[in-house]
């Protein structure tokens, strides 16, 4: 026997929320397999077996944590068929495979009052069962204490804020309910508001016409993706010009380190991607040293395993500047907050048709918005002007970036 334990999953993180179990108890599996998710402030990630064997004992179930080292289940080494179907119906009462969820109060007031989760009806989300729906079924098996119980009412208008409120009788659609808040979605709101309380954050604005850019994909789209296997993109333009940018105005390429101002000389672009459970920044090394198809590739990886929950630790770490594209969304303009300890962060939108002048003359063009966010405590407005400037420049004569001019 042997037990499986928390690995180190990226420096600083010391504790992991246990999330699904993807293996049940007496089930086998191949070397290599994913046995559960680990949850972490910065990713979901997936645990694999280190050898083929059975899952004998899971000793952390679902939503609670374990340090790292910490052992969460012993695993038997080898195949071994026909003890699964052996201990199979022995251990059918006690663990009806696919066992509701339960949340830690609820769990421990299972165990408390002897209830098991199979009697319990789930209200939560994906049908977890909530610490209320334990009560209410206490009540239901024992309705002569409800009676007894007129008191409550008073405190029913101030409930704890950890649980949700009772709808009225007359109106039972009106509930509410109260989820815990993830690690990576916590770390999230920390982070954001970090950046509020410790930046001196301004933003500046532009726009860009992006005919030329459109040109150059419609030339050229089906044979890059051909030759490369990828699509080209609109997100490879822009690191190819916000690196070519940063080489020219470095303030926006460093960080405040205690009262220094540390100016990187490389450059590792974060590309912010909508993940399962929030926004993560995963970052392209050394940006300035890939080409358009490298670049395009490792965004496409990266944003195929932010939907899977398969992101390693290190590839959110770090990072010298960032780019948010809300425009694959819809957003027309908005003010992107800051990625600490960087000090700029690029925002681009959606791509609207609108009138402009050229030449004197009023004619349309595929138009867009432009936002730089930065830290006003090393980065002046005459510079962050002319970053987004150059950045503009670059994208609407994108012959530039090959030429470097």
């Amino acid at each position: 026997m042997q037990e499986l334990k928390v690995p180190s999953v990226g420096e600083s993180i010391v504790e992991v929320e246990i999330g699904a179990w993807l293996k049940g108890e007496g089930e086998s599996f191949a070397q290599d397999e994913p046995l559960v998710e680990l949850i972490t402030d910065k990713a979901t990630l997936e645990l694999p077996a280190p050898f083929a064997g059975t899952l004998k004992q899971i000793l952390k179930k679902t939503g609670e944590t374990a340090r790292v080292g910490e052992a969460i289940a012993l695993l038997e080494e080898g195949r071994a068929e026909a003890a699964p179907k052996a201990q199979a119906p022995a251990e059918a009462p006690k663990e009806p495979s696919p066992e509701p969820l339960a949340m830690p109060a609820a769990e421990r007031l299972m165990q408390e009052k002897g209830v098991s989760p199979a009697e319990v009806q789930g209200t939560g989300l994906g049908g977890r069962i909530l610490k209320e729906d334990v009560m209410r079924h206490l009540e239901e098996r024992t309705p002569a204490k409800p009676q007894e119980a007129p008191p409550p009412p008073p405190s029913r208008p101030v409930p704890p804020p950890s649980t949700p409120t009772q709808p009225p009788a007359d109106k039972p659609w009106r509930v509410s309910e109260a989820v815990p808040m993830t690690p990576l979605r916590r770390r999230i709101a920390e982070r954001l508001l970090m950046v509020r309380q410790t930046t001196a954050m301004l933003t500046t604005f532009n726009e860009a016409d992006m005919s030329a850019v459109i040109a150059l994909r419609k030339e050229f789209g089906e044979a890059f993706q051909k030759k490369y296997g990828v699509k080209l993109g609109f997100m490879s333009f822009f690191v190819k010009a916000v690196v070519q940018a940063l080489k020219e105005i470095p303030e926006l390429n460093a960080e405040i380190r205690d009262n220094h101002i540390v100016y990187h000389r490389y450059y590792d672009i974060g590309i912010a991607v909508g993940g399962g459970e929030g926004l993560v920044v995963p970052v392209i090394r050394d940006a300035d040293r890939l080409s358009f198809a490298e670049i395009e590739r490792q965004i496409a990886d990266f944003a195929e395993r932010a939907r899977t929950k398969k992101l390693k630790p290190e590839e959110l770490m770090g990072g010298t500047f960032t780019i948010t594209n809300g425009g694959i969304y819809g957003s027309l303009n908005s003010t992107p907050l800051l990625n600490p300890p960087q000090v700029g962060i690029l925002g681009m939108h959606a791509i609207q048709e609108r009138p402009v002048v050229r030449d004197g003359q009023v004619v349309i063009r595929p138009m867009m918005y432009l936002a730089l966010s930065y830290d006003h405590r090393i980065v002046d407005g005459r510079e962050a002007v002319t970053f987004l400037r150059r950045v503009k420049e670059l994208i609407e004569n994108p012959a530039r970036l090959l030429l470097e001019v």
